[in-house]
């Protein structure tokens, strides 16, 4: 008797993630007086995770979603307008990121970083998830 062995068929469940880690960027932000007169430099830390059910395909460049155009879209968002609060533009941020139909989920995490003194930083980190 002779044992036959099959291929098992593999199936996956994948993540896949779009990291822009430490961004920093001069801006308008805050309640502040001397906020509104002055830039301030904010740190952005964002993960955007896209859907597993379509694959990354180079010749396809829909099934990807690329960085650099959400980077020039973040800067000139942030340049168009003074933001009072970090929740205010976490908002503007997340609608921007959603408008991407290939986006899941966004983790967003952004920090001031030379609003007090003896802190390195202080933010907000918020996620949001996109249901269909």
């Amino acid at each position: 008797m002779k044992i036959i062995k099959f291929k098992r068929k593999i199936n996956y469940k994948s993540k896949r993630k779009v990291i822009i880690k430490n961004l920093i960027i001069n801006m308008f932000i805050g309640i502040h007086s001397f906020e509104k007169r002055k830039k301030q430099r904010v740190k952005f830390n964002i993960t955007i995770t896209t859907d597993p059910n379509i694959e990354p395909n180079r010749k396809e460049l829909s099934t990807i979603l690329d960085y650099e155009k959400i980077i020039k879209r973040l800067t000139f968002l942030v340049s168009k307008r003074h933001y009072d609060l970090l929740e205010e533009l976490s908002e503007s941020i997340f609608e921007m990121i959603f408008d991407y139909k290939l986006v899941k989920k966004v983790n967003l995490k952004l920090e001031k970083l030379d609003i007090v003194k003896d802190a390195e930083s202080v933010g907000i980190e918020v996620s949001k998830i996109k249901y269909e």
